[in-house]
């Protein structure tokens, strides 16, 4: 018995090579075509955005979960919305209206807490010493209420929202114009019983601590840094002389207010400053350029540089077992406990081979050229919006590897190029690392499939964007039009890679059951769209090769002069055959725990989180969309097809089986009574 049992093991065997086998080609393919084809970056053309306004922000208008956009006009007065057609794979025109007054810049966020997207607009005030603010409110039927409502007046440093007393609504923060030295807090008072009531009221903030000039312009944020999943503050200020700045971060206390932590001089020329965890360490690290020079003719910045400043704070601990607390003093956090603060975080700008928490990278050394030809500056500024736009060098994981890419124009001459350089490990000849090829990470400047980027020579404007909301990270450019190409161009990121990525958003509490009731009782919808600042996302895993890895990305953290981030995280896993192994969500709540943790998350999918509003604790609601696929249906029918085989050759088996046992139990039977004889 124990031989035929084998050959039918091997029979299995067999039909199992046998579906390997390759199969003859049909005329007809049962896929539908890629839209697009070649491992490269595409030209995907300008997506059905075909106006000579400029993309001012990202916001989900309809609730659809897919990212549209808010163009402004070359006149800046009328703003247009262009809903993604998930279908045809474009926009489409969703309406347009006009404002009064010039509009310097768009906040989108769901101010009024009803689950739908209303629009703030900065525009010019009466005068050059003030900022208008006015609130168009998003309706629950789709569209804006156009009658809109006035809040006070800005100094001409522009506000941002953040959520300062911990209630979800969105808040804004700033100056006015008779307190240009005295922070000030644009409180939202709004009360949906009363649909014409005041929407901010101006209160002086709970800050302990001295108070700065704010740039104009500034990179101010809303961001974790002292690690606690709970939103700081971050502000760029002014040193006396006008020309130099500096920094100030104040650490969100909760109830009592902000104390300042730190402050910092930037190195002489500094532009523009962006967040990122840069070597993957689970602490938000700084970018920010600095240049020697900057030509007013052209925005064009002469020795620039990419500056780094590592986030000195408490490490990941090397595994579960380990002893984070040692003579009374942490010293390490373990996977499952990433929200702790670190009271000793630190920012170390100087510059120097005994501060390897400081580097300093030349444009030059990440995006090289050919000897011969123009040196490469820096694009530092967009001269064709007035006032001018800063533009910072935007970070992104656009190889989903897990650590932030750069993405920036170069200069040269009269050209102006979109360039993408991907975040590598450090060696020789590797951007950003020593002579030794030592160093947490280096740059490389994508060469072969960057075509379409190269292509471009008019762009003055540039971002990620994550077309279709498919998982990978595109490119969206805007351009002067010189070329007769458009406005808008966007790249397709067509790049296979062998890595995983996740998505998320958390909303503001609106709804909290997860579906809104217009008041008519019949419009009903869900708050996907609200653009909620200051949340935070922290996560641990372990990859292919064992090693525990964690990182940390923030949600919308900055949203002045058209920072055009996305109101959702994008975040690259890398080569992972495992689950999420925790990923903590913080809000911006004031509860003792203002945020959870989520084991085992599935990678390649959308994270979609309510906090609950008020002192609730648990009742986070989760929701996770797992990414759909042209390939699930015919991958469904090839399994199932393969499993009813398989059942069919094991069935059989089994009955060719049966009827040899039968067989040989009558054999012994026959030779038992033939002894008995």
């Amino acid at each position: 018995m124990t031989r035929r049992r084998t050959n039918a093991w091997a029979t299995v065997v067999a039909s199992l090579a046998w579906l390997t086998l390759p199969l003859p080609t049909f005329g007809i393919w049962p896929f539908p075509p890629k839209r697009f084809s070649g491992n490269a970056m595409m030209d995907a053309g300008s997506r059905g955005i075909d106006t000579d306004g400029r993309v001012v922000a990202y916001g989900d208008f309809n609730g659809d979960q897919f990212l549209d956009a808010l163009v402004l006009s070359a006149t800046q007065q009328t703003l247009t919305v262009f809903l993604w057609d998930h279908e045809n794979y474009e926009f489409v025109n969703g309406g347009s209206f006009q404002h009064p007054q010039k509009i310097y810049n768009v906040i989108p966020g769901d101010f009024t807490q009803d689950g739908r997207l209303d629009l703030l607009v900065v525009s010019q005030g009466k005068s050059n010493k003030e900022l208008g603010v006015q609130l168009y409110v998003g309706l629950p039927e789709g569209g804006f209420d156009l009658d809109y409502l006035s809040a006070p007046v800005s100094a001409p440093a522009e506000p941002i929202p953040v959520d300062t007393n911990g209630d979800l609504k969105i808040d804004l923060f700033g100056v006015t114009p008779t307190s240009t030295s005295t922070f000030k807090v644009w409180q939202n008072v709004w009360n949906a019983s009363q649909t014409r009531g005041p929407v901010f009221n101006v209160v002086d903030p709970k800050m302990d601590g001295a108070q700065c000039k704010i740039s104009n312009p500034h990179s101010n944020a809303a961001v974790d840094l002292n690690g606690d999943c709970l939103a700081d503050m971050f502000l760029v200020c002014d040193e006396d002389n006008g020309v130099d700045k500096y920094f100030q971060i104040w650490i969100n206390n909760k109830d009592e207010g902000f104390s300042l932590a730190q402050l910092g001089r930037f190195p002489q020329g500094m532009q523009t400053v962006t967040f990122g965890d840069i070597d993957r360490d689970g602490t938000m690290d700084m970018l920010f350029v600095t240049c020697d020079s900057v030509s007013h003719s052209n925005s064009v910045g002469v020795g620039c540089k990419v500056n780094i400043a590592y986030n000195k704070q408490l490490p990941l601990c090397s595994s579960t077992a380990a002893e984070p607390i040692k003579n009374g003093k942490r010293v390490c956090r373990l996977p499952t406990d990433l929200c702790t603060a670190d009271p000793d975080f630190r920012f170390d700008l100087r510059e120097g081979s005994d501060n390897p928490d400081f580097v300093r990278i030349p444009i030059s050394d990440i995006f090289p050229h050919s000897e011969g030809d123009a040196p490469l500056h820096l694009l530092v500024h967009d001269k064709t919006y007035d006032p001018i736009i800063p533009l910072p060098v935007r970070l992104g994981d656009a190889n989903q590897d897990g650590f932030p890419d750069l993405l920036a124009i170069v200069s040269s001459g009269h050209v102006r190029t979109p360039q993408l350089a991907y975040s590598v490990p450090c060696g020789k000849g590797i951007a950003g690392c020593d002579s030794n090829g030592r160093g947490r990470r280096g740059f490389q400047a994508l060469s072969k499939g960057g075509e379409a980027l190269a292509s471009i020579t008019d762009a003055k404007s540039v971002a990620f964007i994550d077309m279709d909301d498919d998982g990978t990270l595109d490119i969206m450019v805007q351009r002067t039009g010189s070329q007769g190409h458009g406005k808008v161009t966007f790249i397709q990121n067509n790049f296979y890679y062998d890595a995983f990525f996740l998505k998320a958003i958390v909303l503001n509490g609106a709804c909290g059951s997860g579906l809104c009731v217009a008041p008519n009782k019949s419009t009903k919808y869900h708050p996907f769209g609200v653009s909620y600042s200051g949340a935070t996302y922290k996560y641990s895993l372990l990859d292919t090769s064992g090693r525990r890895a964690a990182a940390e990305i923030a949600q919308l953290p900055q949203t002045a002069y058209h920072a055009l981030l996305t109101p959702y995280a994008y975040f690259g896993l890398g080569r992972t055959n495992n689950y999420i192994e925790n990923l903590f969500v913080g809000s911006t709540k004031h509860t003792e725990e203002h945020y959870i943790n989520m084991e085992g998350v599935i990678p390649n999918s959308k994270l979609v989180i309510i906090p609950p509003l008020g002192n609730d604790e648990t009742n986070w609601r989760k929701e996770l969309y797992l990414r759909p696929g042209e390939w699930i249906p015919w991958v469904t029918l090839t399994v199932v097809s393969a499993t009813i085989l398989l059942a069919i050759i094991v069935f059989v088996l089994h009955l060719s089986e049966k009827r040899e046992d039968e067989l040989e139990r009558r054999r012994v039977s026959h030779h038992i009574n033939f002894d008995a004889l």
